[in-house]
């Protein structure tokens, strides 16, 4: 079956009851049982809901899985993953991370005596000089928030697989259309799903996807033990945005090729991170595991002052000022005052994300407009 296809069709059944082509929306806290104990396969809305139910089987088909699982937000699927581990545990990750992530790992995880070791996913060498016999997980991201960076999924998968530890990739900015982690590898893929899967700046969700029944099942026993459930409406919203996420991918790829180009053509930009020019150091591995480049990027500009870059930032029209990304419409971001405020400033500077980045979610408008509108407001 064609990519196209089967977002449109993933986990689609007619409702048996009404024909209704569109799953509905479960709106229910729990389920009368015949008997006790004797059910028709749903006992209370935290541990199952049909509409969940008909979501996580699309996230499964989608990202060439078996098993799907749907969380209240991104972060809550990042927190299930890391509550497989133990105290001594290690994770190795990247440098370069959203900083949501590296909030709960350094605020919450490192109390409970997980230790986490970050290095530039880029090279294999570090990934495996930071290994030991206590890590248990790699956290990937690629390709990474803000900088753009990518991390080879098959290479470390199996120096993760030769220590004994899982990975796990967050293809959060790729989606499934771009890159499916679990064919080069992964153990377990994430999303926010409050981006490109559902698309329209109107859910905030998670997703986790595997392969394996015992690892499943694991995963499946925090979520119903923790409770960091979506409701059925973000489901079926979810559920309508991957119908549709061939479509906006296309237009996603399209215009952040152009735009990126435009930028790096730009007297008053200095350097573009993207990762679909040739010279950028991960292009190779991009172009072997991805599918096209996306329309995330950043920038900065010659005059890399802050106070210049923040005017930039509010001043343009079409593209918003705000949080988030993967919106049909386009957002314009300050990564070291807003996506990444919770990660220390000179960390954040050692690792390259000035206080001058710019931070781009190209959306779906036509091009032409997108770059009128950042032309006016880079002068």
């Amino acid at each position: 079956m064609k990519i196209g296809t089967k977002f449109i069709h993933a986990g689609m059944e007619p409702d048996p009851s009404t024909g209704a082509i569109m799953t509905p929306v479960y709106m229910t806290s729990t389920y009368v049982q015949e008997a006790p104990g004797v059910n028709k396969g749903f006992e209370y809305a935290r541990s199952q809901n049909p509409t969940r139910k008909a979501l996580e089987e699309a996230l499964a088909t989608i990202e060439n899985g078996q098993y799907g699982l749907a969380f209240s937000s991104g972060v809550a699927a990042t927190d299930a993953v890391l509550k497989l581990l133990a105290p001594g545990d290690e994770v190795v990750t990247g440098n370069d991370l959203y900083g949501g992530t590296y909030r709960l790992f350094t605020k919450v995880f490192e109390r409970f005596g997980i230790k986490f070791k970050y290095v530039d996913m880029g090279s294999l060498e570090a990934v495996e000089a930071a290994m030991s016999a206590a890590t248990k997980l790699i956290w990937l991201e690629t390709p990474t928030n803000p900088l753009m960076n990518i991390g080879d999924i098959a290479a470390i998968s199996n120096l993760a697989k030769s220590r004994g530890a899982l990975l796990c990739v967050d293809n959060t900015f790729a989606s499934p259309y771009l890159q499916n982690p679990l064919d080069n590898g992964a153990d377990i893929v994430m999303h926010s799903s409050t981006k490109y899967l559902g698309g329209h700046s109107d859910v905030i969700q998670g997703a986790l996807v595997v392969n394996e029944k015992g690892l499943y099942d694991q995963l499946y026993f925090i979520q119903k033990s923790c409770g960091a459930v979506p409701g059925p409406m973000d489901c079926f919203l979810v559920l309508r945005g991957i119908k549709t996420l061939h479509l906006r991918m296309q237009r996603h790829c399209e215009n952040g090729e152009k735009i990126a180009h435009w930028l790096r053509n730009h007297p008053k930009v200095g350097k573009v991170y993207w990762c679909g020019f040739e010279d950028h150091p991960g292009y190779a591995v991009a172009k072997k595991q991805m599918r096209g480049f996306g329309g995330m990027m950043s920038f900065e500009l010659k005059d890399n002052s802050v106070e210049v870059a923040k005017k930039v930032l509010s001043s343009t029209h079409l593209f918003s000022l705000a949080e988030s990304l993967g919106g049909v419409e386009s957002l314009i971001n300050h990564p070291a005052s807003m996506t990444h405020a919770s990660i220390p400033r000179e960390e954040r500077i050692k690792n390259g994300l000035s206080d001058s980045l710019i931070r781009l979610s190209v959306g779906v408008e036509d091009a032409d407009d997108l770059i009128e509108d950042l032309a006016r407001a880079i002068g």
